[in-house]
């Protein structure tokens, strides 16, 4: 495979990547890692790759399997950073009418265990079918429906305990009619 197809890959899946490696690690410099490792092994590796078809599977796959060495790595190193990957994602890409919902939502996301969230996001942002998340997580369909479902459910019960911690909207009601005719 030549540097035509290399960058190809990177025009195609860069953001798709670096969209999954920041829903995973939560840090913008972090995913801008990710991203960037699973380029620099495609660029060592991609080339034993068979089926050119396959390249974005392998692509998400490599990505998840360095998000998964890395974290392994600062657990044993140092607790977890802090978490600014929703506010980072908020500001870059909720378009300002739907920053509310959208924020609240990505909140909602940022509580579901990583088990449940990363085939969350590969199946409703990234859209990727349950056969690929199956592939790049290296866990049987079963198993990527299951926790699917779960994380929808994670995320459903978050959604609500969201709105429940919002302030109640106070709207003014019109006056009342009640008793005068008009005429």
């Amino acid at each position: 495979m030549d540097a035509s197809f290399f960058q190809q890959l990177v025009d195609t899946w860069y953001d798709p990547l670096y969209r999954f490696a920041l829903s995973l690690s939560r840090n913008g410099d972090e995913a801008l890692d990710l991203t960037q490792q699973t380029f620099a092994r495609w660029a060592e590796k991609g080339h034993s790759l068979r089926d050119a078809n396959k390249a974005k599977s392998w692509l998400f796959t490599v990505l998840y399997r360095e998000f998964l060495t890395n974290r392994r790595s600062q657990l044993r190193e140092s607790p977890p950073a802090d978490e600014e990957f929703f506010d980072t994602l908020a500001a870059e890409d909720t378009p300002p009418v739907c920053s509310i919902d959208g924020q609240q939502a990505l909140a909602a996301l940022r509580e579901i265990d990583e088990v449940f969230r990363a085939p969350l996001v590969l199946f409703y942002l990234e859209n990727h079918a349950y056969r690929e998340i199956a592939e790049i997580l290296d866990v049987p369909i079963g198993t990527v429906m299951s926790r699917i479902a779960r994380g929808k459910e994670q995320l459903r019960r978050r959604l609500h305990s969201h709105e429940a911690r919002q302030p109640a909207k106070v709207v003014p009601m019109p006056s009342s009619t009640k008793g005068t005719h008009h005429g």
